[in-house]
C-alpha cells in the first residue's frame, strides 16, 4: 500500500496492558487483509506493561501499522475514538486487542457493508460460541435481553469487538464513554441500518479480563438511561438535499 493513497479500510485496534497478544495479533490482521489496501490502527490506552514497545517495534515489519498513544488511561471508547478520527478509510473494522476476535473474520463483514445498500453503516459481529465463562457468558445474554426491551435495538451481541462500520457514521454519533457497547442502537437513531454476521470467538491466551460482571452492571445502569434519554430526543428529518 502506497503510504500516500488513502487506504479503503482502516483497522482500529484498542490496546491496554495486552503485552504478549499484539504481535500475533499484528500478523493475523495483516495475513487477513493480504492484498487489500488498508492500514491498521493500533491505539494504546496508557499500558503499563510492553505493549506499547512491542508495537513499536512492529512498525518496521509492517508498513500499514500506526501506534496512536493516550498519555493517560481514557477506556475502550475513547481509544475506539481516538483510532476512528485518526482513521483514513472509508470502512473502520474494530476489534479486541485481547486477541479472542479472530481477524480471518474481519474482511467477511467489510464485504458485507460493501455489497450493503447505503443506508446501512453497521455489520457486527454476533460470537456464535463464545469461549468465556459461564457467569460471563450468561451475564452477556440477560444484559443483551435488558438492552434490547429498553432500546427496542437489533443486536444480539453487542459486547461482540468485531464491527465493521462506515466512518462518517460513526462520527455523526454522540460520544460518551462505553458508547461502543451501544453502537447498534446510536446508528438506528441516526436513521441507519445494521446488519449482523456470525463469527468466532477463541480463548485469551495472554493477559486477563479489563472488567467483571460488576463493573460492567454498573456502567450500564447509567449507560442504558442515557441512551435511552438520547433516544427521546432524537429527530431525523429524513435524506437531507440540497437544492
Amino acid at each position: 500500500m502506497s503510504q500516500t493513497a488513502a487506504p479503503d479500510v482502516s483497522v482500529v485496534v484498542p490496546v491496554h496492558d495486552e503485552a504478549g497478544a499484539v504481535g500475533p495479533l499484528v500478523e493475523e490482521i495483516a495475513a487477513a487483509f493480504t492484498g487489500r489496501n488498508y492500514e491498521m490502527i493500533f491505539v494504546d490506552d496508557r499500558s503499563r506493561d510492553s505493549t506499547l514497545i512491542e508495537l513499536k517495534a512492529l512498525k518496521a515489519l509492517h508498513p500499514q501499522l500506526r501506534v496512536l498513544t493516550h498519555p493517560s488511561n481514557a477506556g475502550q471508547s475513547r481509544a475506539v475514538r481516538s483510532g476512528v478520527l485518526a482513521a483514513r478509510g472509508a470502512i473502520v473494522v474494530t476489534m479486541d486487542g485481547d486477541g479472542q476476535n479472530p481477524p480471518a473474520d474481519a474482511p467477511r463483514l467489510v464485504q458485507a457493508l460493501m455489497d450493503a445498500p447505503p443506508e446501512v453503516a453497521l455489520v457486527g459481529g454476533v460470537r456464535a460460541s463464545r469461549q468465556d465463562t459461564e457467569a460471563k457468558r450468561q451475564a452477556s445474554v440477560w444484559a443483551n435481553r435488558i438492552r434490547r426491551r429498553l432500546l427496542g435495538d437489533d443486536a444480539a451481541d453487542t459486547g461482540c469487538g468485531l464491527k465493521a462500520f462506515r466512518r462518517d457514521a460513526f462520527l455523526r454519533l454522540p460520544y460518551f464513554d462505553h458508547m461502543h457497547r451501544y453502537l447498534p442502537a446510536l446508528m438506528i437513531r441516526e436513521g441507519w441500518r445494521n446488519l449482523y454476521l456470525d463469527v468466532g470467538h477463541r480463548h485469551r491466551e495472554t493477559g486477563r479480563s479489563k472488567y467483571t460482571n460488576l463493573d460492567r452492571l454498573i456502567a450500564s445502569l447509567s449507560d442504558l438511561l442515557g441512551v435511552m434519554w438520547l433516544k427521546t430526543r432524537a429527530r431525523n428529518p429524513g435524506a437531507v438535499q440540497e437544492v
